[in-house]
Parts: C-alpha cells; structure tokens; sequence
C-alpha cells in the first residue's frame, strides 16, 4: 500500500495525512474483495524497515493501527471477515498486541474473506524465523540436511495456512516487492501501478484484475502444455 506520503506531499500536507486517508482505501478494498469471492487478502501495513522513519510517522502509524483496530473490528466481524496480523508483533506496546489477539479471536470463526495484517514483517525474516522453528521442533535436522524439503519448510511460515498469492498489486510507482512475501511470490503475477494507495479503489482493482485474467500462468511449463491440458468444452 505505497504512495501515502507522496501523495499528502503533493497537496502540501504533512504525509501523516496522507496514510491516515489510505485507511480509507483499505476499507474500499476490503469490501471489494468480500462482494468478489476472493477469499484472501494480504495488506502489506508495515515492514520491519519501516521502523527507521521518522518517530512522528511511525507513531501516527501505530496509532492509526490501535484506531483501525477499535473502530473496524466490529465492522469486519458483522461482514463474516476474518482478520489475522502476521509479523514479529513483540516490539508494539501491550495495548496493541491486546486488540490484535482480540480481534482474532473475536473473527476466528468467520468463514468469508481472510483479511492478514502484515505489521512488523519481512519476507526475510519470515523465513529465517521458519527456519529456526523447524530446527526446534526437529533439531536432528542439523545433523542431516539433506532431509529438510520445500514442504517442510513452508510448515513454519506465517502465512503456511494461506494459498501462494495468485496477484501481488503494488501502488504508488514502485516496482519492487520491497521484501514481502519473499518465499510465497515465487509464482506471483506481479502488477504495478503509478496509483497512489489513498486514491485506490475498485475501478482499479478491476484494472489489476483484468491484467491478471490476461497472464498464462505456466509454472515452469510450455504454452503448450498449458494448451493440451485446458478442458474441453
């Protein structure tokens, strides 16, 4: 979700203004999704870099997070959405991780989209921390290698309850993944947009869409497998 600063920037506001008016594209988004039948949603809130902004954005960012927290729970929940925060949440203050575990379980059994917070994450750290879990629960792996798979892997990411991503979107004119999802993007569609994220809404989610459908998704295939294995009419 980038291109908050720079587009408070360009109307001569302080670039607080600007991720406090992206709040609202998230909700735009969210309830695109959930009137779509798209099941997962993934928003990149706040990367573990993040951290070395100035202090007055980082504070509007965590308090926009507790606000986001108070005020939309309820919202989500009566909308049969289920919310999950991924990343290392130790460093936020108590108060904080106490809305996220709370809101958890307060939409746990939702059955409707799944909306993930990425906060305090990386798609290194992500899997560097997995790597460290496996190695707890399996310590005979150090001793053996050659017995560590993909699979096995992938069981101590954040996200090892979540499908791959099919589409990555990225706002505001980068074109860049900027460490997020690192190992889960493998196989992404990648789509790139000059849209600032306060300005994003469902028209250009149709657009992204649109350029999604239009991709041939071979994974490591030919063309022309893909064609010999499409259904007959």
């Amino acid at each position: 979700m980038d291109g908050n600063g720079r587009w408070a920037t360009r109307r001569f506001m302080p670039r607080t203004a600007g991720h406090a008016k992206g709040v609202q594209a998230v909700r735009r988004v969210v309830e695109y999704c959930g009137a779509n039948g798209i099941d997962y949603l993934t928003l990149f809130a706040f990367s573990s870099e993040n951290w070395r902004r100035p202090q007055e954005e980082v504070s509007l960012l965590m308090k926009l997070f507790v606000q986001a927290l108070e005020k939309e729970v309820s919202r989500l929940n009566s909308n049969n959405v289920r919310l999950r925060v991924v990343g290392d949440l130790s460093p936020f203050e108590p108060y904080l991780q106490k809305l996220i575990r709370d809101a958890e379980t307060t939409t746990n059994g939702n059955t409707g989209l799944t909306l993930t917070i990425a906060a305090n994450y990386g798609g290194r750290w992500d899997i560097l921390q997995a790597f460290r879990k496996m190695l707890q629960a399996h310590p005979e792996l150090a001793q053996d290698a050659a017995q560590v798979s993909e699979q096995m892997l992938s069981e101590y990411l954040c996200m090892n309850w979540a499908p791959e991503p099919d589409l990555f979107i990225r706002t505001g004119g980068e074109s860049r993944i900027s460490n997020f999802l690192v190992w889960q993007l493998a196989y992404t569609e990648l789509y790139f947009t000059d849209c600032y994220w306060p300005d994003f809404g469902a028209k250009d989610m149709d657009r992204a869409i649109e350029w999604y459908r239009g991709r041939e998704r071979r994974f490591g295939r030919t063309s022309a497998q893909i064609s010999d294995n499409s259904p007959s009419a």
